[in-house]
C-alpha cells in the first residue's frame, strides 16, 4: 500500500494539474497559404474550421462565418458575397491556398479583421 500511494498520488496529482491547463493558442497557419491568426473553433453548418486575425476576434469570427455559411449554401457557393454580422459588413470569397482553397471575409470598414473557414 505504501509503494502505491507513493507512486499513484504523485502521478494522479500531475494528470489533474495537466487536465486544468487550460490550452495554448493555436496559430491558423496550416500550411494551405493561409493567413497565420487564432483558432475559434467550428462553424456548426458547414464543420469547416473558423480562425480570426485575433483572439478577442473569436465571437465574431463566428458569427460571421454563421453568416457566410448560410448565404454560401442560399447561392450554391463559390460566389463572393458580403454579409452583415457582429456589427459589421464583411467581404467574403474563395482565396486560393497552397495547394486547398479557403473562405475569407474581411471587414469592409477595418481591413484588419478577418475570418477565414478551412477544411
Amino acid at each position: 500500500m505504501h509503494v502505491l500511494r507513493n507512486t499513484a498520488l504523485p502521478a494522479l496529482a500531475a494528470t489533474a494539474a495537466l487536465a486544468l491547463t487550460p490550452p495554448p493558442a493555436m496559430s491558423a497557419d496550416n500550411g494551405e497559404g493561409t493567413a497565420a491568426g487564432v483558432v475559434c473553433g467550428t462553424d456548426a453548418a458547414s464543420g469547416l474550421a473558423v480562425s480570426a486575425g485575433r483572439a478577442g476576434d473569436c465571437s465574431a469570427a463566428l458569427q460571421v462565418a454563421g453568416a457566410y455559411t448560410r448565404v454560401w449554401n442560399d447561392t450554391g457557393g463559390g460566389a463572393a458575397a458580403t454579409v452583415d454580422a457582429a456589427g459589421s459588413t464583411w467581404s467574403c470569397g474563395e482565396r486560393q491556398g497552397s495547394p486547398n482553397p479557403y473562405q475569407q471575409c474581411t471587414d469592409t470598414g477595418d481591413s484588419s479583421r478577418w475570418v477565414t473557414l478551412t477544411s
